[in-house]
């Protein structure tokens, strides 16, 4: 009997705290959905933009493509050249690669995604110019990433290090997901 209701005892507990856990997990979405939504993200072959626009789609939120005022080519692109753009770009921790255009009111938006493909496990220095241009304390910014073969983890946390001022969430890899599963993740 005493086995019995210890069992109970364990499964209530472990019901109240993740009932606890999704109660608070709704509360944040429902304050992140009550605030102006940002969805900007760099996508240099169109992967990065698909999974932006079903972000935007789901949550409302304005769409910004943070463009390259050079636009990457192919050679650009090239990991296996030591000599490519991007590779000087991943290899030197202070370039910044100049944007095209601007976003005029980033400071009306209360959440911001962000997105970009994955580059030697990083985000690609353009995002640095980004959140260098715009004055993002205290906003509340959830990366999301495209990748080949490497995880978010990694350049979440070296986003983190240098911009310890915004309120970063944690960041989710999206790789060939559906619409259906965006509106998960976003739960």
């Amino acid at each position: 009997m005493k086995r019995i209701f210890t069992l109970i005892a364990t499964v209530l507990a472990i019901s109240c705290q993740a009932y606890a856990q999704n109660s608070e997990n709704m509360e944040n979405f429902e304050n992140m959905e009550n605030g102006k939504t940002l969805v900007a993200y760099f996508s240099a072959t169109g992967t990065t933009e698909r999974v932006a626009e079903m972000i935007a789609s789901a949550t409302g939120g304005k769409l910004y493509e943070i463009e390259a005022a050079e636009p990457y080519t192919s050679a650009d692109l090239d990991w296996n050249d030591r000599s490519s753009r991007s590779s000087i770009e991943m290899n030197d921790g202070s370039s910044r690669p100049a944007i095209r255009g601007g976003f005029e009111n980033v400071s009306e938006y209360d959440v911001i995604y962000l997105g970009f493909p994955i580059w030697w496990n990083l985000a690609p220095r353009i995002i640095n110019t980004f959140l260098e241009t715009y004055n993002l304390d205290g906003k509340t910014v959830i990366p999301f990433a495209t990748s080949g073969g490497s995880g978010i983890n990694n350049s979440v946390n070296e986003l983190k290090k240098a911009y310890p001022s915004v309120n970063w969430q944690s960041g989710k890899l999206l790789n060939r997901t559906s619409e259906t599963g965006i509106r998960e993740w976003l739960q």
